[in-house]
């Protein structure tokens, strides 16, 4: 892959990291269910129902988090390798042009021919 294309993973890397997250919330939802359908009495059993509901609302959340930074980190980076290659092509101009100039300076220039005046002979003053 080319430099280019680290966004790309950025983003890819995120997805995988959020499915695993999501899996685990899944999981401690179930676990927390599971607690719950065994309690004994009404107040464990909505204690750990609540548990199942707040783990599941957190876990929602941090992948949410983890996934808005990524997106952010992925941006970033994209936006900072247009900017570099825009830097790098206009240096590239600049340079070109310096050297266009400096062939046209360096070019024998054509010598134009001096101008003679000629001094007009002055007319005697009729008196």
């Amino acid at each position: 892959m080319t430099g280019a294309d680290l966004d790309v993973i950025i983003r890819q890397t995120a997805k995988q990291q959020n499915k695993t997250l999501m899996a685990a919330v899944k999981a401690q939802r179930d676990r927390y269910a599971g607690l719950a359908a065994k309690a004994k009495d009404k107040t464990a059993k909505d204690r750990f129902k609540q548990l199942a509901k707040d783990a599941t609302e957190q876990g929602m959340a941090a992948a949410k988090r983890l996934q808005m930074s990524a997106d952010n980190a992925a941006d970033s980076y994209a936006r900072s390798m247009r900017k570099a290659v825009e830097a790098l092509q206009i240096a590239e101009a600049a340079q070109a042009m310096k050297a266009q100039n400096a062939e046209k300076d360096k070019a024998p220039k054509k010598a134009v021919p001096a101008k003679k005046t000629a001094k007009k002979a002055k007319k005697p003053k009729k008196r």
